[in-house]
């Protein structure tokens, strides 16, 4: 086993096979970062804190059962503060940690990537749809 002066890369866990281990803490981690919803948040919230009912309207189309559970896992890894104020009706905060900061910037170079090659990859489906 190698040992890193620096936690690996993704790149360095996938040649290792550390991703592909079935008991990997580091799937549960992608997962949540990579997940439908949790990509969105990530983006959502570079903008600056946000309201529930303001991320729900922001992304479009998530039910509020899995925003809720979307936001859970993203807080129970570290990269959302949750701030809950006790007042009626209830007000609770969503802002990103600096971990959170990272990460959404990783996500973000990813979106960036995808909309920059977008006319590519629908080029290659339209061709290998016909």
């Amino acid at each position: 086993m190698k040992k890193y002066d620096r936690p690996a890369t993704l790149t360095e866990q996938l040649r290792d096979g550390n991703l592909f281990a079935e008991q990997c803490p580091s799937r549960d981690v992608l997962k949540h970062v990579t997940s439908r919803w949790g990509v969105l948040i990530l983006l959502a919230l570079r903008d600056g804190t946000h309201r529930f009912s303001e991320l729900r309207r922001k992304m479009g189309g998530v039910s509020e059962k899995m925003l809720s559970q979307s936001l859970q896992w993203l807080e129970q890894d570290g990269f959302i503060n949750r701030v809950s104020y006790p007042v009626v009706p209830p007000h609770v905060e969503y802002s990103l940690t600096p971990l959170g900061e990272q990460v959404s910037e990783k996500v973000a170079d990813l979106a960036d990537w995808i909309e920059l090659n977008l006319p590519q990859v629908l080029a290659v489906r339209d061709e290998r749809a016909a």
